[in-house]
């Protein structure tokens, strides 16, 4: 499903280029469930990002479901995007505006789903994570945590085939973090799902089936 082959992600400072990734070869099969982990600072989030195509300031050769993203322009790359990739962010990135309801449905609209059948998709995505009470509600009604699920539910929502996920439990207390895991794993084995996480929990990262730890911007063997 993903391939990347010599890339490097370069932050030009006025000391001289910082290298946040250096010389990333990283091969993930479809139905893989990876773990990304290392300390603050090694390129962790760097490397999320750019798989899901929101960092495009980098160099060497990726491939996406076997489409050759660095020959693609900014059009192509979003539309592959929207097409494939669910993201979890730390920070939610919800919209501000919209109603959770709301929030929920933009994924759909983006792939095209007939607003006829977006509605029973959104209640059902509202009753799988309990927040059927929170449907017209604001983000900034809601907690952190509640914010975190909404923000899931989003990334799950149009049954993407590939879900990046940013520290997913970090703002859950343990039960619903919990919750969230067995999610991830039940849409990987049940679903097929590729999942790619990054985590500095290691109860986290034993949920998937391969652990990538990285170092200074440079995968570890």
């Amino acid at each position: 499903m993903i391939s990347l082959r010599h890339v490097d992600r370069v932050f030009p400072l006025k000391g001289g280029p910082f290298y946040a990734l250096r010389n990333i070869n990283l091969e993930i099969k479809q139905g893989d469930f990876l773990s990304i982990m290392g300390p603050s600072g090694s390129g962790k989030s760097t490397l999320l990002h750019l798989l899901g195509l929101h960092d495009s300031a980098w160099s060497g050769e990726y491939d996406l479901v076997g489409e050759p993203v660095h020959r693609a322009d900014k059009k192509k790359r979003f539309e592959l995007q929207k097409k494939h990739i669910g993201f979890v962010f730390q920070s939610y990135h919800l919209l501000d505006d919209l109603t959770v309801y709301e929030n929920l449905e933009i994924p759909l609209s983006y792939r095209n789903t007939p607003k006829s059948d977006r509605e029973s998709i959104v209640c059902d995505a509202l009753d799988r994570f309990h927040i059927v009470a929170k449907r017209d509600l604001y983000p900034n009604q809601l907690s952190g945590g509640q914010q975190q699920l909404v923000g899931i539910a989003r990334a799950l929502v149009a049954k993407p085939a590939l879900v990046l996920a940013d520290e997913p439990t970090g703002n859950l207390h343990s039960d619903q973090g919990r919750e969230i895991m067995q999610l991830f794993k039940k849409l990987n084995q049940e679903d097929g799902v590729t999942i790619v996480q990054v985590t500095h929990s290691e109860e986290n990262a034993s949920y998937g089936t391969r652990i990538v730890r990285l170092a200074d911007g440079v995968m570890l063997k």
